[in-house]
C-alpha cells in the first residue's frame, strides 16, 4: 500500500510539473518509440488560447517559394526551402522571424514571431527574404492532448532555443536532440520500478 501511494503522489506530482510547463513554449523531441507522421521530428509548441499549436523543425521539403509562387518574383531570393511543419493548413505559408514583423503575428518566445498574414509574409520576402523560416502548415493539440502525449511517453521535453528553429541542418536535427535529451531520467520508468517494489 505504501509503494502504491508513494507512486501515485510521484505521478501527480509529474502530471502537475507538466501541466505548468505547458504553459509556455516548449521544444518537443520525438522518443525513438514514437512512429508514424510525427516519428523522428523535432517540434516547437506553444499554448494558444488553452491548446497548443506547433511546427515541425526538421522537415524541410525538397519546395522552395519560388516554385510554390512563380508568379511571386521576390520569392526567387529566398535560399531555404519551405519546411513543411504540420498536417493542419498545409495550402498556407507561415513565416518565423527574428522580431515582430507587425499585423496579425504571434509572438512564440524570446524575440521570435510568427505571422501567416499574406501582406506581412510577402513584405518579410521583399525585405528580408533569408531571414525567416517558411513553414507549410503547422501542428495543433486540442486541450489536453499534448499533456497526454507527454505523459504517454511520445516527447521529450526541453525549453526551445531560436537556433534551432532556424538550424542550418535539419536532417541531423532529430539524432542530435535525442542524444542530449534522451539520458535524462523518465519519471515514467521510475514509477514502474517504484510500484513493482
Amino acid at each position: 500500500m505504501k509503494n502504491t501511494l508513494l507512486a501515485w503522489l510521484l505521478a501527480a506530482a509529474a502530471c502537475a510539473a507538466s501541466a505548468e510547463d505547458l504553459g509556455k513554449p516548449q521544444l518537443l523531441v520525438a522518443t525513438p518509440e514514437l512512429k508514424g507522421l510525427y516519428g523522428r521530428t523535432a517540434l516547437l509548441a506553444v499554448p494558444l488560447e488553452g491548446q497548443h499549436i506547433g511546427f515541425i523543425l526538421n522537415r524541410a521539403t525538397d519546395l522552395k517559394l519560388a516554385t510554390l509562387f512563380p508568379d511571386h518574383v521576390p520569392s526567387a531570393k529566398v535560399v531555404d526551402p519551405v519546411y513543411f511543419g504540420g498536417p493542419e493548413m498545409v495550402g498556407a505559408i507561415f513565416a518565423v522571424v527574428r522580431s515582430d514583423p507587425g499585423g496579425a503575428a504571434l509572438p512564440l518566445f524570446d524575440d521570435l514571431f510568427v505571422t501567416a498574414s499574406a501582406p506581412a509574409v510577402d513584405r518579410i520576402i521583399e525585405q528580408t527574404p533569408n531571414d525567416a523560416r517558411y513553414f507549410a502548415g503547422f501542428v495543433a493539440w486540442r486541450p489536453g492532448e499534448l499533456a497526454k502525449e507527454i505523459e504517454t511517453g511520445y516527447w521529450y521535453v526541453a525549453d526551445p532555443e531560436a537556433a534551432l528553429i532556424f538550424n542550418k541542418d535539419p536532417g541531423s536535427m532529430w539524432e542530435a536532440l535525442v542524444k542530449r535529451f534522451g539520458h535524462k531520467r523518465d519519471p515514467r520508468k521510475e514509477l514502474q520500478a517504484l510500484a513493482a517494489e
